[in-house]
């Protein structure tokens, strides 16, 4: 009788299950179910004919997911056509432990998918339950568009929300990856890219169809000129420097990246009304959520912070006890660390992250609004209407971030930004942060990026990565060096 190896819900193995556990009903339930999925997928035009593949892992809650055996569909067979006895069984390190029986001719002999160590890899990077492979025209004709493209980018768009760590107001970058003559030696390419959505690339190919943008915000008019191919065939010419009709001014930029404290919002909201808030409600909000899976995450995060802290000898920073001295000690502690980060203007990911968190309770029960400079709003609008795409970089999170632009008296902003960075990219004084940023924006150069701060040493950090730079001068901002050698304004008019 065959054998395969078994783990307990701890991973450690315990010796070997009979053929019995292949064929029990977990192992049965997730045959039927690719079977199923290779049928509908066909329907739907993801898969076609023996293309495409999927594995799922067989559910077992004794089970760790990581040790969970993988029911493959095989490679050569139909998906119309699939049932659950063409399917393979496999261990978590790829081991064939069970196959499919030949079918006589004309059927070819079973065989395992070229995509294995592509699928092996997916579940060793995302801890996936399913991995599935699809044929889908629209992943193809999606590159097709802008065949130089390295990157897939959208953003606004509802099914954005399906997809982990993302929102709606997110901009969401696929990586294109380059084709091989066999498809498992994409295995290492796959660790830069792991997902692929076949409703954001149709949306994408509709909205250029349409002669509509879907990588900016409010999905606008791709404004392009006709051209020719050297066949004789047109194509849609990209305009980098489109006139302004009013004015006459030609935009060379692509995008401008702004910081918020004394940039866009002045620095007295954040230190007189965001930081007191904050400090203030930081007992309150802790209590309240205590147990739940949000904040039990920035406990972990602040605690790591605070050990490095202590290990450090930052002034402020007191030992965190364990839960096991109960909720209000733990959290008294920590109340004492943030006051304390609060007070040193820390720009830590813990205490920014919590910040946020607090922050959204405020702006959702109306006690906080976003402040922004009058100017603000409508140099936003009139960017947006140039085709010129707008980040915000700030030590804030990409949540608080969210919150103060979606919540002015001005109305909701966010419809101008087409993403937000925060010091996840890296600190906001170092250049790597800048070359990060220029990365992800799709530009071609540095230099088609504007980068409008009020503090110099940041200022120095993005032009040394090649951005053009301005330094805002605003009420309340703190004094520059002379000589600075930076362009300055006092409004955002003024660009």
């Amino acid at each position: 009788m065959a054998t395969v190896p078994a783990v307990a819900a701890n991973g450690v193995k315990i010796g070997m299950a009979s053929q019995a556990y292949l064929e029990s009903k977990a192992v049965k339930d997730a045959r039927v179910l690719i079977s199923d999925l290779c049928r509908q997928f066909y329907t739907l035009g993801w898969v076609s004919g023996t293309g495409g593949s999927i594995t799922i892992k067989v559910h077992d809650d004794s089970i760790p997911k990581r040790h969970q055996l993988i029911v493959m569909s095989p490679s050569g067979v139909q998906k119309e056509r699939m049932v659950p006895e063409d399917m393979y069984v496999l261990s978590p390190d790829g081991s064939i432990l069970s196959q499919p029986s030949p079918k006589p001719y004309p059927h070819k002999p079973p065989k395992c998918s070229d995509c294995g160590p592509l699928f092996l890899k997916a579940y060793e990077m995302c801890n996936a339950g399913a991995v599935i492979h699809s044929h889908g025209i629209e992943s193809c004709l999606v590159t097709m568009i802008n065949p130089l493209s390295k990157e897939f980018r959208i953003t606004h768009m509802e099914m954005i929300k399906g997809i982990k760590g993302h929102g709606y107001y997110d901009e969401l970058v696929v990586p294109i990856i380059e084709n091989t003559a066999y498809e498992f030696e994409l295995t290492e390419s796959l660790a830069k890219a792991a997902e692929c959505y076949h409703y954001l690339f149709d949306a994408a190919i509709k909205l250029h169809q349409l002669g509509l943008d879907w990588s900016t915000p409010n999905h606008g008019p791709i404004r392009n000129v006709k051209g020719y191919l050297g066949n004789g065939a047109s194509a849609s010419i990209p305009v980098k420097a489109v006139a302004d009709e009013t004015h006459g001014i030609e935009p060379l930029l692509h995008c401008i990246v702004l910081d918020i404290e004394g940039t866009t919002t002045p620095i007295s909201f954040v230190s007189d009304v965001l930081f007191p808030y904050a400090r203030d409600n930081v007992g309150r909000h802790l209590s309240a959520t205590y147990d739940t899976a949000e904040t039990q995450d920035d406990i972990k995060l602040l605690r790591s912070q605070v050990q490095d802290d202590l290990d450090k000898g930052v002034v402020g920073a007191v030992p965190i006890p364990s839960d096991n001295a109960g909720k209000e000690e733990v959290v008294a502690a920590l109340v004492a660390n943030v006051e304390a980060m609060i007070r040193a203007d820390r720009k830590t990911t813990a205490l920014k992250q919590l910040q946020g968190r607090i922050w959204r309770t405020g702006f959702e029960n109306g006690e906080l609004e976003g402040v922004v400079f009058e100017d603000v709003p409508q140099a936003l609008e009139k960017w947006h209407a140039l085709g010129i795409k707008v980040y915000i970089y700030s030590s804030g999170s990409r949540l608080a971030q969210r919150l103060l632009f979606g919540n002015t008296s001005y109305g909701d902003l966010r419809k101008y930004l087409s993403g937000f960075f925060d010091t996840a990219v890296g600190n906001k004084k170092e250049t790597h942060s800048y070359v990060e940023i220029s990365e992800s924006v799709g530009v071609d150069k540095p230099s088609e990026i504007l980068f409008i701060t009020d503090v110099y040493q940041e200022a120095v950090a993005a032009k040394a990565a090649g951005l053009e730079v301005m330094v805002s001068i605003r009420p309340g901002n703190g004094p520059l060096p002379e000589n600075h050698g930076f362009k300055t304004i006092k409004s955002f008019s003024g660009i």
